[in-house]
């Protein structure tokens, strides 16, 4: 890969609708591109198919960026030296450059209607052939090279539509060297003339690509693999427009695979398997169907940057806990995949769990303290903190201990039935409400003296220590796992512990 110049990225989504997963990991790749080599992160809004815009869909993914930790250096919040970011508000420039290529024999006003089109394609068809607008079907249409000069004088003077395309050379190869892919050589045979410049006089995303990188710099483009057929295109308008000593290096990134690794990762997959697929929470303005994203669902922005990190690229030893400085040191484009990586669920809550661990009891406890005053009104700081330590280890998620902690605040009614009924003898009543006694003329507090006289007692008894020790958690939590259970009996008291045990021993019958 070359670094002779700046390096300046660009990450160019169009506001369609939501950030998908995978775009986040695109605009990832490019941030840490550009800060490795002190470069510049650019965010361009490529919003040129008015048809298809979404209200609040550019406002989202600013949003979602930077709740996952991407700066912007450039973009529509905040300018920049190449200012407008947005290529609706760029409009004006694209046509001089898709009348330099027509005046340069490059392109051509193509005036075909919808019927022409269609009646095209079904003539190609019908011949056994690709329908395509191309360096042959392109003599059979009105357009400015079968057209006379007049006449085409004439349909522009009178308003009539028409279209910029691209004038595509038969039999010529397009050569160009992929970063992840190596070299790419396509014949112009199997390209078709594609339009640059729409009636409406937008530009269509092939020119306004091309413009706008070169305008702004771009060294690298890097991009889904989805853009790759796109390339060659691009690698010729920037030789027809006489910028290819300037063209950015491109890579293109290997797709995020459904878990099965059987096709491109989907909302529907999502919705099937119950995970994300976008970084925040969407709701479509025009449906008001909602889509649930990773940050609503409890996970830290650093788990989810981390993950997506190695979801197409390997570092060169086997760490997988990186923090986003550490990801900038160790990224490079020359380790990026080229086959697809598959979403793994698990290791997605893997990476969460980690990085829970990493935060305090008492930064757990900022965030969930709305939970847990939910569910159980005000409580002790000291006491949900104290919580929070024995629980953290059980849970993917933070906002899941204020669920998995109801039986520290409210005494349980049920007991679990398969404990129960594995457990359960004859006689374990009894020796649960004994073992409550022995705690009481022991003074039990701590978990060190629970445990030491909870091995005593057994040991008076000529029990083996598992023969009640699930009994007793089922007792006092209504559970059949959990935190350390001499842990929970000191944080709970004796006292509570004894009137839990003598509920239980009431409930339970044989």
């Amino acid at each position: 890969m070359s670094l002779e110049r700046p390096v300046r990225v660009r990450f160019a989504p169009s506001p369609t609708g939501p950030l998908h997963i995978g775009g986040v990991r695109t605009a990832l790749y490019n941030y840490l591109l550009a800060k490795k080599h002190g470069g510049t992160m650019i965010l361009r809004i490529e919003d040129t198919d008015q048809n298809r815009f979404v209200p609040g869909a550019e406002a989202y993914i600013r949003e979602s960026l930077k709740w996952v930790g991407i700066e912007i250096d450039e973009g529509p919040e905040q300018g920049g030296p190449h200012a407008p970011y947005r290529q609706s508000e760029r409009k004006p420039m694209y046509r001089q450059y898709a009348e330099r290529l027509i005046s340069e024999g490059l392109a051509y006003y193509a005036f075909d209607s919808e019927d022409d089109l269609e009646q095209m394609r079904k003539r190609l068809e019908a011949s056994k052939m690709q329908p395509a607008y191309d360096s042959i079907s392109r003599m059979s249409m009105k357009n400015s090279l079968t057209l006379s000069a007049d006449e085409v004088k004439e349909r522009l003077d009178r308003g009539d539509n028409y279209v910029i395309r691209i004038k595509l050379p038969r039999k010529e190869e397009v050569r160009f060297h992929d970063v992840i892919r190596g070299w790419v050589v396509v014949s112009t045979n199997t390209m078709d003339d594609k339009v640059l410049l729409k009636g409406d006089g937008m530009p269509t995303y092939h020119l306004a690509n091309v413009v706008d990188d070169y305008l702004m710099g771009i060294s690298h483009v890097i991009r889904g693999e989805e853009w790759l057929p796109s390339a060659p295109l691009h690698v010729m308008l920037y030789r027809f427009l006489g910028w290819e000593e300037n063209m950015p290096e491109f890579a293109h990134l290997p797709l995020l695979l459904k878990p099965e690794g059987n096709g491109k990762l989907s909302k529907r997959d999502g919705d099937r398997l119950g995970f994300p697929v976008f970084p925040i929470d969407w709701t479509d303005p025009t449906t008001n169907e909602k889509s649930s994203g990773y940050r609503e669902a409890g996970y830290y922005p650093e788990a989810v940057a981390n993950m997506l990190a190695l979801l197409g690229w390997h570092p060169s030893d086997n760490q997988e806990l990186f923090s986003m400085d550490e990801l900038i040191q160790a990224f490079s484009l020359d380790r990026v995949s080229k086959s697809g990586a598959k979403f793994d669920l698990n290791k997605a809550f893997w990476f969460n769990h980690q990085y829970m661990n990493k935060k305090s009891v008492s930064e757990i406890y900022d965030a969930i303290a709305s939970i847990f005053e939910g569910k159980f009104g005000t409580i002790d700081r000291n006491y949900a903190e104290t919580i929070i330590g024995l629980l953290r280890e059980k849970v993917q998620f933070a906002n899941e201990i204020p669920a998995a902690a109801a039986y520290f605040f409210v005494e349980p009614t049920k007991y679990d039935e398969d404990v129960v009924a594995k457990k359960w003898k004859p006689e374990t009543n009894q020796l649960l409400l004994d073992l409550g006694v022995y705690f009481q003329k022991n003074a039990a507090s701590n978990p060190a003296e629970y445990e030491q006289q909870f091995k005593n007692y057994c040991e008076s008894k000529g029990i083996k220590t598992g023969e009640i020790l699930q009994p007793l958690r089922v007792a006092v939590s209504g559970q059949p796992v959990g935190p350390p259970i001499f842990d929970m009996l000191a944080l709970l008291t004796l006292p509570v512990v004894m009137n839990r045990l003598t509920n239980c021993t009431n409930t339970v019958k044989l």
